[in-house]
Formats: structure tokens, sequence, C-alpha cells
């Protein structure tokens, strides 16, 4: 059985393919349009993903698309004659844009299959069930509690729930617009960054703040209730009244309790700090309160969280540490690109009851490119490059002297983290290394940090953490004598938001930190992902010889190739590079 997972309703358009039951290809559509989180209907991705399975589109039985349009219509009808101002808005978002979003669907499908009779059977699932039911479908865990936490979806803005195998259990959901996704893009925008787009920037920003000089005052905003149903005090925000504008999100409430709002490029007052150190503060506090609820109703060991707030990975880790579960599965593509692979696996599983078969543990099922493939791209650059047959000696030789290389290896991630195969490393014992990358490389807000990979076996010696994060969505604390070690990979606050990496997983990237702690004796590099601020993470090698050449990186490792920027110092890596010319 073969099934096409779509995303394509609101952002970060999203493609996949199941066979059997396993999931054996997933790509976002920006990483190949270069449109980061594109609302473009994903038919680059669709294509690419049926090459990478070897299928074509007769070979399809099913399509799962991870929302239903026509749910909780009702709900909406009411909401907009109880909300005149809003129903201009409400109309041409929920029905004029849900109209052009399918029809947009069909004209693909039609164009593809002609008629409904001869293609593929379409099941449009509820967002929410592909979100935390369909990311419990490919989770590790047989039993769990279920919680998704974004924007809104369809209408529904919470999902509770719990999952026994193939049997998925709802019995609470909160909706729109008491939304803790809407609560955090208003702080977002309160700081001058963009909603739904850069709330990672927001979380980072929240530790150079105090919280309590506004805890008090956001503690009250959020209201959760004995059956984990979230109520806001609206009179905050201008977010449910659905009207554009500059300050769309902020009432004028909002704006004389917390100040006036951050314009962009604007420098940041502490007052802007210590908001979002109140908003993060008491939007962990709160999904905190109700992981207590979903414990005490389900008596689960594990917990299954997703939906775009599940990518904040502070809040993360404190249910890691402070919450009843033993741990928490967080699918790598955590957001809506995620969704395509939950519907695709909660059709499988949930709707036509086929065995689980499938754990959704190996981020790394995007495209993949040969030496061979490699090497004609460099050539039809006319680049000067070197081959070496140990390419991770090489590059760990170049971490131990500071340089800054592109690290372009084996199939692509899915999600929003780079995490080995289409990074940017770089070694974290040199103090000015964060402040490097980002003004030289990134082009990005000096303040943000940058995160860490560690082999699995080097974990507990540099890092509180008791579980492991093969996906750098569980924030943790580095430990306070590593802090000096690593210091720039460790937050103003001490925390990391680490990745751990086992050699099963990622041999060739475990290998060039497990070599690069030989030489230094610290297993741990900076990584971050490999493109520039605004634009996709590379999916190619000629988007990352682009990307190469247009900021300040030292080196380039593609498959078994290096290149170098001619400002680079060599040294000994020259006398090593000679030997192997000679060996061969």
């Amino acid at each position: 059985m073969v099934i096409l997972g779509l995303n394509y309703y609101f952002h970060d358009s999203t493609a996949c393919i199941v066979v059997d039951g396993r999931l054996v290809a997933a790509i976002e559509e920006e990483r190949l349009n270069r449109d980061k989180h594109t609302k473009l209907f994903p038919q680059l991705a669709i294509e690419r993903c049926l090459k990478m399975a070897n299928l074509s589109f007769k070979d399809i039985d099913h399509i799962a698309v991870s929302i239903k349009p026509d749910l909780y219509i009702g709900k909406k009808i009411r909401y907009g004659l109880s909300n005149p101002t809003s129903l201009r808005y409400l109309v041409s978002h929920e029905f004029v844009h849900a109209y052009r979003r399918q029809k947009q669907f069909w004209r693909w499908y039609k164009g593809i299959y002609e008629s409904e009779n001869i293609g593929p059977k379409v099941h449009f699932i509820p967002h929410h069930f592909s979100h935390a039911p369909g990311s419990f479908m490919v989770s590790p865990y047989k039993k769990a509690a279920l919680l998704g936490l974004d924007g809104s979806g369809e209408w529904g803005c919470t999902f509770l729930g719990y999952g026994d195998g193939n049997r998925i259990e709802q019995f609470g959901e909160t909706f729109f617009p008491h939304s803790l996704g809407s609560f955090y893009e208003a702080v977002t925008q309160f700081c001058g960054f963009r909603t739904n787009y850069d709330e990672g920037k927001t979380m980072g920003l929240a530790p150079m703040g105090d919280p309590k000089v506004f805890y008090d005052i956001v503690e009250k905003i959020v209201h959760v209730n004995a059956k984990g149903e979230v109520t806001l005090d609206l009179s905050y925000f201008n977010f449910q009244k659905m009207q554009s504008g500059a300050d769309s999100h902020l009432s004028p409430k909002f704006i004389q309790t917390f100040g006036r709002p951050r314009k962009h490029g604007e420098e940041f007052e502490k007052y802007h700090m210590d908001v979002a150190a109140a908003f993060q503060k008491v939007l962990e506090d709160k999904v905190l309160q109700i992981c207590e609820i979903l414990h005490e109703k389900t008596n689960a060991d594990y917990l299954v969280i997703s939906g775009g707030v599940s990518l904040n990975s502070v809040m993360n880790g404190r249910i890691v540490r402070e919450s009843k579960f033993k741990d928490v599965y967080v699918m790598p593509a955590a957001g809506d690109n995620g969704t395509a692979i939950g519907a695709a696996f909660y059709l499988y599983n949930g709707m036509l009851k086929q065995p689980r078969k499938f754990v959704h543990l190996n981020p790394y099922i995007g495209t993949e490119y040969s030496n061979a493939e490699i090497e004609k791209v460099l050539k039809s650059c006319k680049l000067t490059y070197t081959e070496h047959e140990d390419i991770c000696e090489v590059a760990a030789t170049l971490l131990e002297q500071g340089k800054i290389i592109g690290w372009f290896q084996g199939p692509m991630e899915i999600g929003p983290r780079a995490l080995g195969s289409r990074s940017i490393l770089a070694n974290p014992a040199f103090p000015d290394m964060k402040a490097k990358i980002n003004s030289e490389i990134k082009f990005r807000e000096a303040y943000r940090p940058f995160a860490p990979s560690v082999i699995v076996e080097a974990k507990n010696e540099f890092f509180d953490l008791e579980v492991e994060a093969p996906f750098m969505l569980k924030v943790c604390n580095v430990l306070p004598e590593q802090q000096s070690v690593i210091p720039a990979i460790t937050h103003v606050d001490g925390s990391a938001r680490v990745q751990t990496v086992r050699k099963e997983m990622h041999p060739r990237y475990y290998e060039v930190i497990e070599k690069l702690g030989k030489k230094t004796g610290v297993p741990v590099v900076l990584n971050t992902s490999f493109n520039i601020q605004g634009e996709p993470v590379v999916e190619s090698p000629k988007d990352a010889i682009r990307c190469f050449y247009s900021n300040g990186l030292d080196a380039l490792v593609l498959g078994n190739f290096l290149l170098v920027k001619k400002t680079v110092s060599l040294s000994g890596l020259e006398e090593r590079m000679m030997m192997e010319i000679v060996e061969k």
C-alpha cells in the first residue's frame, strides 16, 4: 500500500511517501523552491518523493491531506455572527482561502488522474489528528498521553488525548481564539519579529530578560481549567478580531500594559526582553499544568507532543525535567510540515487499522547525493577542490584549528533543525565563535544562541540531560564546570538545545565529532543550519556552494570533497593532503 501524505493548507508545505506502513521519503517544498516556510502547493516535493521511492503517480493508493476544511464549520459561522467586526476577514480566511486551497489541490489531482474514479482515494484528516495522534503512530511508545498545541487548525488550538496501540481517545480540545500559539505569536510581534515565523527568536531572547518583572500580569492572561482547557483574557489581544495591520495581535491594553512594541531593526529595550521572558515562563508553566492534568487522566509513562508550540524546546526541556512523564517524543518535523507524515500514518494505522510497524527515529529521509553527483557539480562550476578518503579527519582538523565549515553529507534531515546532514559546524571551545558566526555567516541577531551536537556516550559529561535528544528539541543545562569549556554553545542562562548523536544513526557525523573529541578532549561541535537568515536550509550541492561563497565560511565539505577559501591557512592539513596524494 502506497500513501502520499500532504500538507499544503497553511504553511511549510510538505510531501511524504509511506509504503506498507514505512516512511520512505519526506521533503519540505521550501528546500526545493527556496521560499522559506512556503505556502505554495508542494508539487516539487511530491515529484521528488516519488523519485526517491522509485514510484510513479499510478502507484499511489491513497492520499492523506492534513486538513478537513469543513470541520467545525458551524463554530466558525457562530463566531462570525457573534463578532460582526470579524465577519469579513473570517469569510476571507476561513471560507475563501479554504475554497482556493482545495481548488488548487483538485486542479493538481485532476491534472494527474483526470477524475476521482481513476485516481487514488483522497482522505482529509483533521489537522489536530495529523499532529499528536499522527505523531503517536510513529513514536516508540505503545501507550502515551497526547498533546497538540498550535495557533489553530480548522478551529481547534489544543488537543488532549491518549493513544493505545492503534486506538486514539480524545478527551479535551480548546478552540479559537483561546490559543497558546496565538498568545506566543503576540509577544513575538511585540518583540519586532514576524509572527508564525520567528517564534524561535523570541524563545532565544527570553533568557536575556527577567520574567519576574511582568510575570504576575502575564500569568493572569492565561487560565487552564481542570479539564486542561485554555482560556485567554482577550482584552490584551487583537488577533481574535482577525484584522490585518502592523499590530494586529496587540490591543491598546497590551501596549499600555507592556510598553511600545519594538519595530524591526530597532535596538531591544530591557522591557522587551522582560516581556519575552514572562511570556515564555508563563507558556512553560501553563503547559506543565496541562501535562499534570494529562498524566492524572491517563497515568501514562510517556507523552507525545506536536504542533507549532512543541518546537519550543525550552518548554520541552522543562516537561522532561519537571513533569511526571518519563520522556517526551517530539517528531523532528513537529510543526505543520510534519502533518504530512502524521496524516499518512493516522490514515494507515488509525483509520485503516493496519498494524504499527514503523518508528520515526531517523530524521534523515530526504534527498541524497553521491560523490559522483557532487563532483559533477564541482566540475561544472569550475571550482578547485580536493578529494579525501578520510574526510572526517580533515574536517576535525579544520574544526580543531577554529575554522567554520559547511557540512553536506548523506540524506537530508526533515524539520527545522539541522541534524548533521546540512549543517554549519564549528568548535564550541572558542569563546568568540558565537559572535563570529552570527555576524559573518548567518547575518542574524547577536544574542541568538547556537546548539551543540554531542556523541551520545559523552552527553552526561557535558549536559544535565537524563534522556536522549536526537532531534535537538529539548533544552537542558550545560554542567556548570563545562560552561567555560564550551562557551560558544552555552546560552546566557547556562542552557543549550542539545542534539545527541548515535553512530548507527549518522555514522559520518558521529565520526567527525568523535575525531574532534580525540584531538581536543571535547566530543562536541557547534551545529547550526546550513543557510543564512531568511533562506531555507540548503538541499543540493549547488545550494551549498552558493551559500558557501555568500558568507564567511572557511571551508566546505561535500561528501568526500573539500573546498577552502584562499584566506584559510591549512598548515598541517596541507601535509596531510600531500600524504594522501602520495599514497594514491
